[in-house]
């Protein structure tokens, strides 16, 4: 069912990285965005998770980032931006278990390497280019149902 808005509503959230105490604000807050426009509660929840997926890869590898997103009446668009360390082999980090996370941050339970996979999982279209000593960028769309 398409939402009832007259004009898409975007907003943005700045992620540090490294900075763990802040993990989920990003999510949360899109999240509560979509409960507030009652948005169907699967597409809820794929967002809250591919979102947090995102917003914690940002916070494990990357120095910062820029999650961002787009609402439409039909669907939700969230991008995420790094200026991290790239991904050498999208295809292998794809693989549900692959991880480069270092031992300290398995320590504290992140870096299982069910990111990308569980963005892809959560998303109707994914999409993932990556720099190697620059950066990456993740496009994820979830359409909302008829």
């Amino acid at each position: 069912m398409a939402l009832d808005i007259d004009h898409p509503i975007e907003g943005s959230f700045q992620i540090i990285g490294g900075n763990f105490d802040t993990a989920g604000a990003a999510s949360s807050q899109l999240k509560s965005k979509l409960v507030e426009l009652n948005v169907n509660e699967d597409v809820i929840r794929h967002a809250a998770i591919a979102t947090f997926e995102a917003e914690m890869n940002v916070i494990i590898y990357a120095a910062a980032g820029r999650l961002s997103y787009l609402i439409t009446p039909t669907y939700i668009e969230i991008k995420i931006d790094d200026m991290g360390p790239g991904i050498k082999d999208i295809e292998q980090a794809m693989q549900e278990g692959y991880s480069t996370a270092p031992e300290w941050v398995r320590a504290m339970g992140w870096g299982a390497g069910m990111g990308l996979p569980n963005m892809k999982k959560n998303s109707d279209e994914f999409k993932v280019d990556s720099v190697v000593g620059e950066g990456t960028l993740i496009e994820m769309t979830l359409n909302f149902p008829e």
